[in-house]
């Protein structure tokens, strides 16, 4: 905290090519989404507003290298991350700020209609997503499903709809996002995975991560993460509760 706050700006990892979680708006091309929204927070808090926030765009596959380089490439990443145990090894994470859970994208002239009709089809994920292992670990099929690796999300959806493979599969936050871009795609249930999401941070940090908790709490207890989620998700993404998850934190401070 202190050498963030002595260097007078936030190192924020973000993605650029999310649907209304982290991406770049063509006319103002300036990031911005629900992800965005959280760091700003972060920034809010430690400085007084947001100015002092610097966005670092990280593909998928190296969200966690970028904060275990020496020195870290960024000191937060926020970036439809999913929280798991092996990841926890490596990073730290803040409380739960959104549940997702993973679904498949088609497009609508397709046969596919349930995980069942995968079998041997080509179904692309990002490169070091927990997407990309679920379709091996949570998808029985046979033949199994032919997992393609893109470098990020938005490649998947070009190679869909350049017909190259026959599905993509990820989080249904990012899926929905997808659909609303391209009116030619459905979206194919039921969800197979539970997906977590929450903001990284570099071990041995706990002063940092419990900071961005209480950050989480004060935009649950002022409206700040409901008025985020209807202004970039909820065109897309309707949810019955529209608050965010209850916080379970880990040793007091994550």
């Amino acid at each position: 905290m202190a050498a963030i706050a002595a260097r007078h700006y936030l190192l924020a990892g973000v993605a650029q090519d999310t649907f209304g979680w982290g991406y770049r708006d063509p006319a103002s091309q300036q990031i911005q989404g629900f992800d965005i929204d959280m760091v700003r927070a972060v920034a809010r808090a430690i400085f007084g507003d947001d100015k002092h926030l610097r966005l670092v765009v990280v593909p998928n596959a190296q969200r966690i290298a970028a904060l275990t380089a020496k020195p870290p490439a960024v000191d937060i990443v926020a970036e439809t991350m999913t929280i798991t145990c092996d990841r926890r090894q490596q990073v730290d994470f803040s409380a739960v700020y959104f549940d997702a859970g993973q679904e498949v994208l088609v497009p609508t002239t397709s046969p596919i209609q349930t995980d069942a009709d995968l079998a041997g089809k080509r179904v692309c994920a990002a490169a070091g997503s927990t997407s990309l292992a679920n379709l091996a670990t949570r998808i029985h099929v046979d033949p199994p499903v032919v997992r393609i690796q893109a470098r990020n999300q938005t490649d998947c959806l070009v190679l869909l709809q350049q017909g190259q493979v026959d599905a993509v599969s990820t989080d249904n936050t990012i899926l929905t996002g997808m659909q609303g871009q391209d009116p030619a795609l459905r979206m194919v249930g039921p969800v197979f995975s539970a997906e977590p999401y929450g903001m990284a941070i570099a071990k041995g940090h706990s002063d940092f991560t419990a900071f961005v908790n209480g950050v989480l709490a004060q935009l649950e207890a002022d409206g700040g993460w409901r008025s985020s989620y209807q202004r970039w998700l909820a065109p897309d993404m309707p949810l019955a509760r529209i608050t965010p998850p209850v916080p379970h934190y880990v040793g007091g401070s994550s």
